[in-house]
């Protein structure tokens, strides 16, 4: 193929996930005259991790997630993690307003949703964690309208499913934070894409990036297959995002840059229970999170979460793990023994050998039959029936083995953003928060890879988009107050969309 057939591009993005639907509208928005390629190996957008169906939807802003505060030595609460996490939910969540105002993102409700976000425990030790939990909270801004609850008739009213049949002998206690969400990723990829289309964007679905290559010139030059004709093609970008989620190893790998070099990957897949019976949905308003189990990655809590799909109110309950070596739910079995190299085989190894819990946890989750699944799920719900869920298999997950120095590997349950030391290619490995801070994981992008125009020419567009940029919300509680009162009034979030206050509902 000569130079006359190699099409040009200044960006290619692969895979048509949240990460790089949002860069794409990011870079749409701050270079409206720039030429951008989405490359989707499936034949539509948010098909993998960001379908709905495959991850929790939860909106990560560290408000149920226990494993974000953890207990130290000393007894005393380490919120560190949770604050991070919650500072960069709000990066996202300005985002999706001002998005939402200027019209890039055009149906609100497809893509969010009010829930709140709850702990639960049982047991005096627990409980007592869950009280300093919310003391250690309460006193920053972000987390200042969270509730602790302990009376079994709140309780009861608050949350009648995991309330009807419950012996309150066993005392159980919630941590309740009114301000959460449920987020279809799905929807919000494909809104962020459509846009990008509709202002230049050229997509390619049903093509898969096969080969990355560095060009004399600093440009990579990609190799492109039409999965349904065969067909190749050749383009050349000056910046390429791999944002294909499990396949974002392989091509990192491929592409040769030394930031990659020793990364390896875990695939685990993940299942839920589901039900879409009203009588059981509308007893039940709220996403509830527990305890992971003994010896359990922090992944594995179990949570019991209104979503809403489609238009459709359901119940979800998990995750149950499983397992594949295929690093996508549409992926090849060869997956994970290809992604096996020189560079990264003592990281792997000595993952595996440390592992030995998870590989535990791993096999007793692929054993349990759906009555297993149900008796877990009466833990929150005792009157859980069977016939009213059924078994939904989500997507994969490839959790990042981090090479050492000389130490061997340590497996990673976050996300990582690689970038190569001259900029001009990036991607993003991982999972949880993951989709939730798509939109500061993407800034990182631009800043590690556009410093210049990012400090400069970028930066009073993205304060338009992103009002408290650079400033730290905890810090400022003023301004904390100010965004978070427009992004609710935007996104309509108020406090009228949730069921709090409702009457009463009767349990089936």
């Amino acid at each position: 193929m000569s130079d006359a057939n190699v099409e040009k591009t200044d960006v290619v993005l692969v895979g048509a996930g949240i990460m790089s639907a949002t860069l794409g509208a990011l870079l749409r928005l701050v270079e409206p005259n720039w030429s951008i390629t989405l490359i989707e190996r499936l034949d539509g957008a948010s098909a993998e991790s960001s379908d709905p169906w495959n991850n929790a939807g939860t909106g990560h802003s560290a408000l149920c997630e226990l494993n974000y505060t953890p207990e130290r030595p000393d007894g005393s609460i380490d919120i560190k993690k949770a604050v991070t996490v919650n500072e960069q939910f709000q990066v996202s969540r300005q985002f999706w307003a001002h998005a939402v105002e200027n019209g890039v993102l055009t149906d609100v409700r497809s893509f969010i949703n009010p829930i709140p976000h709850v702990s639960f425990v049982q047991g005096p030790e627990r409980i007592d964690y869950l009280r300093r939990r919310r003391e250690a909270l309460v006193h920053n801004p972000l987390f200042a309208n969270m509730e602790f609850i302990d009376s079994p008739d709140e309780f009861a009213r608050r949350l009648p499913y995991m309330a009807a049949g419950r012996d309150f002998s066993e005392p159980v206690a919630l941590n309740w934070a009114d301000d959460g969400t449920d987020i279809d990723f799905g929807s919000l990829s494909k809104q962020l894409i459509g846009y990008g289309a509709r202002n230049g964007t050229t997509v390619l679905f049903g093509n898969e990036v096969r080969d990355l290559s560095k060009q004399s010139d600093g440009s990579w030059l990609v190799k492109v297959r039409n999965r349904r004709t065969g067909a190749t093609r050749k383009i050349n970008a000056r910046f390429v995002f791999v944002g294909a989620g499990g396949a974002a190893l392989p091509l990192l790998q491929k592409s040769g840059i030394a930031e990659a070099k020793g990364y390896g990957g875990f695939p685990v897949g993940g299942q839920f229970l589901r039900t879409a019976n009203p009588a059981v949905t509308a007893a039940h308003q709220a996403k509830v999170y527990g305890f992971p189990p003994l010896g359990a990655p922090p992944m594995s809590a179990p949570h019991l979460d209104t979503r809403f799909i489609n238009g459709k109110q359901w119940l979800l309950f998990g995750p149950f793990a499983g397992w594949t070596p295929k690093f996508l739910k549409q992926g090849h079995f060869t997956d994970l023994p290809l992604s096996v190299k020189p560079n990264n085989v003592a990281s792997m190894v000595s993952v595996g050998l440390t592992q030995m819990s998870l590989v535990s946890y791993l096999v007793s989750q692929l054993m349990l039959s759906e009555t297993d699944r149900v008796d877990m799920l009466r833990d929150f719900a005792p009157t859980a029936v069977d016939a009213d869920w059924d078994l939904s298999v989500a997507g994969q997950r490839v959790q990042v083995i981090k090479p050492g120095n000389g130490k061997g590997g340590t497996l990673e349950f976050g996300t990582t953003v690689l970038t190569a030391a001259d900029g001009s290619i990036a991607g993003l490995l991982g999972a949880s928060p993951g989709a939730s801070t798509a939109v500061p994981a993407m800034l990182e992008v631009m800043e590690r890879c556009f410093a210049d125009r990012y400090s400069t020419a970028w930066q009073s567009k993205l304060k338009d988009m992103i009002p408290s940029l650079g400033t730290v919300l905890s810090d400022n509680p003023a301004l904390y107050d100010e965004v978070w009162a427009w992004g609710t009034k935007v996104l309509g979030l108020g406090s009228d969309s949730t069921t709090r206050d409702s009457e009463p509902v009767t349990v089936p």
